[in-house]
């Protein structure tokens, strides 16, 4: 079924672009007059720009230019009136990805059904973005919504994290579980991919291969980044995560030289961003988009017209599923955002907490129309 039947997709949607960017271009002219600044990240200059910009880059573009390496997130004001303009960008953000509690009945009018399947990313989505990646708990009620959830839709985390370290904080048995942003693949005991000759969980791993390599990239970066204070390198099994956190933006344009300058060694792997981190992967046709239409094969959703996939997530990662969803016409897409940002998702909710609302709003549905 394609969405552009159900609705979701309207003409009205071009004259509400022309209407409500124009408050934007106000928006952004006011603030820039009242704060006399712009997102800057800092003064130096990496040594060497074309070794950087040879370097494998996918994501949304940041600034790379004169060494300004400055992670594209929230928007800072300094004054009342900056962030009053702030609040009309956003509003008009939300006439294009209207949130989904609001949406809500409407989206689960067009569910009725239909066989749902739920996709989530971990960190910003499932718990809060903390100063320290090891601290990203998921609160216990979170916890307790997510195990409904999850029985009552096929259910799946498709983190960057390594696999073990998100099954670590979610704590459940009744998801799927995909690290390395979908490279390392995880079913449910109790799923139909129990393999009951090797008792154990038949795993999905396309870059395995990649693995020895990897570990070399790994050891040089963290002998070559020792001299840069806040840098904090997670190995995520088939991935590397450079968290740049507590970096001084100073220090940016070093620490991105020293990536670009490793990849151009190690020509098979490529970086990507995310929210203050670099994500260093094998360069192969997989990401978190791909991930979601392997388990809607496993599924048995591959070729489904009645399955509505959802998938939440906060990360320019997440956009691959989002752009998956687009292509198939089916399904709901929701960024977890409180600013304006570029996203393929359709709908979109502020913080985890409104995720939390919109999965138990998922749970009592469920419960009233199979009653």
């Amino acid at each position: 079924m394609n969405l552009k039947h159900l609705g979701i997709y309207q003409d009205s949607r071009m004259e509400t672009r022309f209407r409500f960017g124009f408050c934007a271009v106000i928006a952004v002219a006011l603030c820039i007059c009242l704060c006399g600044h712009s997102v800057y990240a800092g003064n130096s200059k990496p040594k060497n720009v074309q070794v950087a910009l040879r370097a494998k880059w996918s994501g949304t573009p940041v600034i790379l230019e004169a060494g300004l390496i400055e992670d594209m997130g929230l928007p800072r004001f300094s004054s009342t009136e900056c962030e009053n303009a702030f609040s009309i960008e956003y509003t008009s953000w939300l006439m294009e990805h209207p949130s989904a509690l609001d949406k809500f009945e409407e989206m689960t009018s067009i569910a009725k059904g239909r066989k749902i399947v739920i996709f989530l990313d971990y960190d910003g989505t499932l718990s809060d973005i903390v100063p320290n990646p090891e601290e990203a708990f998921m609160t216990e009620k979170m916890r307790m919504v997510l195990r409904e959830v999850a029985n009552r839709f096929p259910t799946a985390i498709i983190s960057g994290r390594k696999r073990e370290r998100v099954q670590d904080f979610v704590q459940l048995k009744n998801v799927y579980y995909a690290g390395s942003h979908g490279l390392d693949i995880e079913a449910p005991l109790d799923s139909t991919n129990f393999d009951e000759m090797d008792n154990k969980v038949v795993l999905y791993q396309p870059a395995k291969e990649f693995l020895p390599e990897k570990r070399k990239v790994l050891n040089i970066l963290s002998e070559r980044t020792k001299g840069i204070k806040g840098v904090n390198i997670e190995d995520n099994k088939f991935c590397i995560s450079v968290h740049f956190r507590h970096v001084h933006t100073k220090d940016l344009g070093t620490l991105w030289n020293v990536i670009a300058v490793v990849l151009e060694e190690y020509q098979n792997f490529r970086v990507s961003t995310g929210k203050k981190v670099f994500e260093i992967r094998p360069d192969i046709m997989w990401n978190k988009g791909h991930a979601l239409e392997y388990f809607l094969e496993i599924l048995g959703f591959g070729n489904s017209d009645d399955v509505l996939p959802i998938y939440i997530g906060d990360d320019r990662t997440d956009e691959d599923a989002f752009r998956v969803l687009r292509k198939r016409g089916q399904g709901f897409s929701i960024i977890v955002s409180a600013a304006p940002k570029d996203t393929k998702a359709l709908y979109s909710l502020r913080e985890p907490k409104e995720v939390m609302e919109f999965l138990l709003g998922l749970v009592i549905w469920s419960n009233s129309t199979t009653s």
